[in-house]
């Protein structure tokens, strides 16, 4: 049999294995929660951006097909066919701006830009944890450049 000086060795040597495993569980753990949390921060915000395009692309879609029903309709008058193609050109047009001025915000260095239009008013979203004032200066001139829209109506949102 083993002494036991030799036990008590061998359960202080166990015991002190123990001790460290747990450490290490413990610090490889905070390491990998930590590295999941900045890729969730990195996916939510990827998803935002492709959640709220794919909405947009989908309701322009219904609103094209809506439109595109009425110009074809037998029943519809040549007034409300002649809106209705008015509509969507503007919309179209609205669409291609977008489009643009998102280009062009990316190529200004940001990561991902969305822009919404109205009669009135443009809207920025871009991602970025805080702007600084050439940041806003940039999207300002690139939305004015393109929309001749006054400052006052131009919107910029940061997200994260």
């Amino acid at each position: 049999m083993l002494s036991r000086k030799k036990k008590i060795i061998i359960l202080s040597v166990m015991a002190v294995l123990l001790v460290v495993t747990g450490y290490l569980n413990i610090a490889l753990n905070n390491n990998i929660s930590q590295a999941v949390n900045n890729n969730t921060n990195q996916q939510s915000s990827a998803s935002f951006f492709a959640d709220y395009r794919t909405s947009r692309v989908s309701t322009r879609n219904q609103e094209i097909d809506y439109l595109n029903a009425i110009i074809a309709s037998d029943t519809a008058s040549e007034e409300s066919k002649k809106l209705a193609e008015e509509k969507k050109m503007e919309l179209v047009q609205t669409m291609e701006a977008e489009l643009v001025m998102e280009g062009l915000i990316k190529a200004a260095g940001f990561d991902e830009a969305l822009v919404t239009s109205t009669s009135t008013n443009i809207n920025v979203i871009v991602k970025s944890s805080t702007l600084d004032s050439s940041q806003v200066s940039q999207i300002v001139a690139i939305i004015k450049e393109q929309t001749g829209k006054d400052i006052d109506n131009i919107k910029i949102f940061p997200v994260e």
